[in-house]
């Protein structure tokens, strides 16, 4: 279990307040309501169609909410998928997104692009500042990679690794730019039981830092295991939110989610 804090007395590093989403004439999400406080992991769960993805995509930008407002660390924002990282977030994808054509060491390095403080002239003459830049960049990379266990694999191909590895490749790009909100949508997918009890290990870690977790996963074991609380979604509806413990001896969470096949 991540380290507790305590709530009352922080102001949540994110908070989505009354968040609906309509698409034409569906409502996607209704007035949901979630804080994320520092140094702790929420998880998003409920069945298929309850609204998790549309939740993540509102935070990451994607989906505009129809009503209600994100704020992060206290300051209302509507930040777009290329800004993440200017308001300290960062995200992974279900699909992985490496770059195929890049090494693992490169693929880290992408995640800090917005870091970048040389110009592309200085880069493409090799200028010292470039050169020092690049040079930061790949120690940083090297680093994340090392904590991760996967620094052995720095000049590989991404797709000439196991699944696993390259999920961990995936995680570490979007840790490399040290951000306050970490977002991980389905990181347990395609993963065996071994795998996901090392990744379970890396997630209850990362809050000792102070970076807050948005987990959405329909790994049921995970979730519970690694959140200090949980957000219960269906149609749309945030229908229970609390401590691990009250979601699941909640009778709505039973009956929405926990009862069916949660794959």
């Amino acid at each position: 279990m991540a380290p507790q804090t305590d709530q009352s007395a922080s102001t949540p590093r994110l908070s989505l307040r009354d968040i609906t989403v309509r698409f034409g004439g569906l409502t996607a999400l209704e007035s949901v309501s979630v804080d994320v406080h520092p140094g702790t992991v929420v998880g998003i769960m409920g069945p298929n169609g309850a609204g998790k993805t549309t939740l993540f995509n509102v935070v990451c930008g994607i989906y505009r909410p129809s009503i209600g407002t994100m704020a992060v660390d206290g300051t209302v924002v509507r930040p777009h998928p290329h800004t993440l990282t200017k308001h300290g977030i960062a995200r992974t994808l279900q699909g992985l997104g490496l770059f195929a054509g890049q090494s693992v060491l490169d693929n880290v390095v992408a995640g800090l692009q917005h870091d970048t403080r040389h110009t592309f002239v200085e880069e493409l003459l090799s200028l010292p500042r470039a050169v020092r830049d690049e040079r930061e960049k790949k120690d940083r990379a090297m680093a994340i990679l090392e904590k991760l266990n996967v620094a052995a694999f720095a000049a590989a191909a991404p797709d000439t690794l196991p699944y696993a590895i390259r999920k961990k490749v995936s995680i570490a790009r979007a840790l490399v730019s040290n951000p306050s909100l970490l977002l991980l949508d389905e990181p347990a997918g395609g993963l065996g039981h071994d795998e996901i009890d090392e990744l379970a290990q890396l997630i209850r870690e990362i809050p000792q830092s102070g970076c807050a977790v948005v987990l959405v996963e329909h790994h049921v074991d995970l979730v519970m295991s690694v959140c200090d609380r949980i957000a219960v979604l269906d149609f749309g509806k945030l229908i229970a939110e609390g401590t691990p413990e009250q979601v699941s001896a909640d009778p709505a969470v039973t009956d929405a989610y926990l009862g069916v096949d949660a794959a």
